[in-house]
């Protein structure tokens, strides 16, 4: 393939992928951005109500150039590279309520292009190459924002049909080419009505023609870092008399640490201004103290923010409400020169360089304070600090170097309900209770405070806590298991990053509110004490960057049911065969665990970064089907071979004595010169005849008898091989039909059988001592065949007969005896 093919496959590729936009709502709500097209798909239903068309390529706008799209109501078209809008361009979607055409270098506008929009409540021509706002929008009569920031405007002056845009409520003429302002150019801004916001920040003011703005009616006037000089903008001020504004935002937001000069007189321009909020942005260094209070005396919030200013003078406000210094030098919260003010509800003093903290007395209206982010070191807080504030409902002392507690910390601030210490060292609360009295408090914030818990009743009293957060302190002993006995409507647990290794299953009893537990980044391995029935309203769970390797399957069977977040990402998860319930758990339940896509397997994964939700299952199965098979097997051949065993116990010993090898009857001296096998029904004839015969004759044969001669405590078996077959030189075998019904006489004859079948030897002497039938003798394995090959003797009692038997058996013994 040559390179000019390829690079126009790539181009195709790329092309045809940013045909399909993304479906944020079905049939509501879709995103094309940025996916190079020319024009609206045809796969955007007719139905949408907000499309998103930005960083696309749509140079001319004309009416073909959008379907017909009657119920679309936000269009983006941002940075599509517009140049030309033509008439009635947007006839086809004439039902917007906000257009946004931000940053298209628009050289042509029709005379009627945007008079189609009657419903029209926002339009964005930001950055858009404006040099005057005289465009044909009269149709637009319901239109609330007009935004027009950075552009060429070089007036604030509207059209005359704009005065009866009533609904008009801001008008963003930010970062134009605004110098001068006369009194003809705010001429509609005092017939539009008194709700607006008019944005001028960032525009080069030089001139206000003073008058311009009087008696003209704002909801919030922002003209931050908008005069060329510190000069500009004490004279613009005082040229702003007679405006009625509610906030206003002035002063320079920009980082320019210039140095002005501190004139006693520099903001008095604000004494002639009504305004109830003013918001005093500083980036420069004044070169002395001035008063930037004296005019705002009569405001009900100030804030002072960023400023360089390092003290402030007495001022007696009359209606404040709030006060902010915010990233200021001051050294000291000025709790002093704030007391006895009865009106201040909210103090907020931050990002400061402040190490002490003057008292607060007598604010009988202080309901929030927030001191954080500051230098400040307390040895004993909090009562010390708060006299006479029975109102107080916020207070912040976060991310200060240290903060001490006294067992009375919070006398008189029985009002609290948020108290917040996170980074803050606090000393003492982690062995007393000096939150008791706290009934009211419902968000307490202590994390990374440096506490050791050892008291378990640090949380008593605080019987409305709903919000705890404890992350990065530490437990002693097993204080964690009733600390939390007493927060009976607690919904949110942060206890991450404490170190814990585990959680006994009591610990959390009593949450039955409890809606999300933190425990991310501690050493746990388990978490069985999730399982408990009272956690039921449990919805998230975090215990990611913990030291779990799998979770047993009756665990995962009792989580609460309400659960919908589960965070086990970054943890040494085990995926292994014998995980595979796990493992299949953690794949069904991707819809509720967070960060899937990071819950990774440590232990018999092929690369660090495999993920558990792709372990092959699949060949665990084929290998337990396998192991289960195999131990089937195995324990069937076990039970096979014990059964065999058991069956034939007798047969096998006797076997491994013939394994050892035969002492040959030269080699080895017996102990008996016979071994008799018998039935017990037979003895009588065995002791009366064949012992008497044998044993007293001449010369005296020696016979075994098991009744006799076999060693007590010995086993039957031992004894049969030890002393009968192998102490004997012979056996004698009584036949009869008790012999052929005794089982031990039928072993006994199949061992002799198969020894004298080892030895090549007929050493077996047979008896007929009554006669039995062939088809029964044929029970006895072995012997049928024996009778029919070999000579035996037969029983009889006839005198004369019986002499012979006894000769002949006589002989039998003796011949191989000597």
């Amino acid at each position: 393939m040559s390179f000019f093919t390829l690079r126009a496959f790539m181009i195709y590729l790329f092309i045809g992928a940013g045909e399909s936009c993304t479906k944020i709502n079905e049939n509501l709500h879709y995103s094309c951005m940025g996916r190079n097209l020319s024009s609206i798909p045809p796969s955007i239903p007719s139905s949408v109500q907000t499309l998103d068309f930005s960083f696309n390529f749509l140079k001319h706008l004309q009416k073909s150039a959008f379907p017909v799209l009657s119920f679309l109501r936000v269009l983006d078209l941002s940075r599509c590279h517009i140049k030309h809008i033509e008439n009635d361009a947007f006839y086809n979607v004439k039902n917007l309520t906000s257009l946004i055409l931000t940053g298209n270098p628009v050289t042509y506008f029709g005379p009627g292009c945007l008079n189609s929009l009657y419903n029209l409540q926002r339009l964005d021509l930001v950055d858009v190459g404006l040099v005057s706002l005289l465009l044909q929008m009269n149709n637009l009569t319901r239109l609330r924002e007009l935004r027009v920031g950075t552009n060429n405007l070089q007036s604030v002056s509207l059209p005359p049909f704009m005065s009866s845009f009533k609904d008009l409520s801001l008008l963003d003429l930010h970062a134009n080419n605004i110098s001068i302002i006369k009194t003809d150019h705010t001429v509609v801004l005092r017939k539009i009505g008194r709700n607006m916001t008019l944005i001028l920040s960032r525009n080069p003011l030089l001139h206000i023609e003073p008058g311009a703005f009087k008696d003209v009616h704002l909801r919030q006037l922002d003209i931050r870092s908008a005069f060329l000089s510190f000069a500009a903008q004490k004279v613009g001020l005082k040229a702003l008399y007679g405006l009625n504004v509610k906030r206003l935002m002035f002063g320079n937001n920009r980082d320019d640490y210039k140095i002005f000069p501190s004139e006693s007189d520099y903001l008095d321009g604000l004494c002639s201004i009504y305004f109830h909020e003013v918001y005093y942005y500083i980036k420069e260094r004044p070169s002395g103290q001035i008063n930037i209070f004296r005019c705002m005396i009569n405001a009900t919030i100030v804030a002072v923010k960023g400023g360089l200013i390092r003290g402030i003078p007495y001022v007696p406000f009359n209606e404040i409400k709030e006060l902010y210094l915010i990233h200021n030098q001051l050294d000291t919260v000025p709790g002093r020169l704030l007391s006895h003010l009865h009106t201040l509800e909210k103090v907020v003093f931050t990002r400061n360089v402040a190490t002490q903290v003057e008292t607060f007395i007598d604010m009988p209206k202080l309901r929030y304070l927030d001191l954080s982010s500051n230098q400040i070191t307390l040895s004993s807080c909090c009562t010390e600090v708060l006299l006479n504030t029975p109102q107080i409902r916020y207070l912040n002392l976060s991310l200060n170097p240290q903060i001490g507690l006294s067992f009375q910390a919070f006398v008189g601030l029985d009002s609290l309900e948020i108290l917040d210490f996170h980074h803050t060292k606090v000393v003492s609360m982690g062995y007393l209770s000096v939150l008791s009295n706290l009934k009211y408090l419902r968000y307490l914030d202590v994390s990374y405070s440096s506490i050791i818990f050892t008291n378990i009743y640090c949380f008593y009293g605080l019987s409305s806590l709903n919000v705890l957060k404890m992350a990065g302190n530490n437990f002693r002993g097993d204080v964690v298991r009733y600390l939390f006995n007493n927060l009976t409507v607690l919904e949110h647990l942060d206890l991450s990053y404490c170190r814990m290794v585990e959680v006994h299953s009591s610990s959390f009893k009593n949450l039955q509110r409890l809606r999300l537990l933190n425990l991310r980044g501690n050493n746990l391995m388990a978490i069985d004490f999730l399982t408990h029935s009272n956690l039921k309203q449990l919805t998230s769970f975090y215990v990611d960057k913990n030291s779990i390797t799998s979770i047993p399957l009756d665990v995962l069977q009792k989580l609460p049911t309400n659960l919908s977040e589960f965070d086990l990402s970054s943890n040494p998860i085990d995926c292994s065969c014998s995980q595979t319930d796990f493992i299949f758990w953690i794949i069904q339940n991707q819809n509720i665990l967070k960060q899937a896509e990071n819950i990774f397997c440590q232990s018999f994964s092929p690369s660090p970064d495999f993920r558990a939700a792709d372990f092959d299952i699949d060949s665990c199965v084929h290998k337990k089907r396998l192991t289960i098979i195999l131990s089937v097997c195995f324990v069937i051949l076990v039970v096979v071979l014990s059964v065999l065993v058991y069956r034939f116990q007798f047969y096998l010993q006797y076997c491994c004595i013939l394994l050892r090898g035969y002492r040959s009857p030269a080699q080895q001296e017996c102990s008996y010169d016979a071994f008799v096998i018998f039935s017990s029904y037979d003895e009588v004839w065995v002791m009366n005849e064949l012992m008497e015969n044998l044993e007293n004759g001449v010369p005296p044969i020696h016979l075994c008898l098991h009744m006799r001669d076999f060693q007590a405590g010995k086993s039957i078996a031992s004894n049969i091989i030890d002393e009968g077959i192998m102490g004997s030189r012979k056996v004698i075998v009584v036949v009869s039909q008790h012999f052929i019904d005794s089982a031990w006489c039928r072993f006994e004859f199949e061992l002799a059988q198969s020894r004298f079948m080892m030895e090549r030897n007929a050493n077996i002497i047979i008896i007929i001592l009554e006669d039995v039938e062939e088809r029964k003798t044929k029970k006895v394995f072995g012997l049928h065949k024996h009778l029919k090959k070999n000579t035996y003797l037969k029983w009889s009692r006839d005198p004369l007969s019986n002499m012979r038997f006894w000769i002949r058996l006589r002989r039998a013994i003796i011949d191989t005896k000597q």
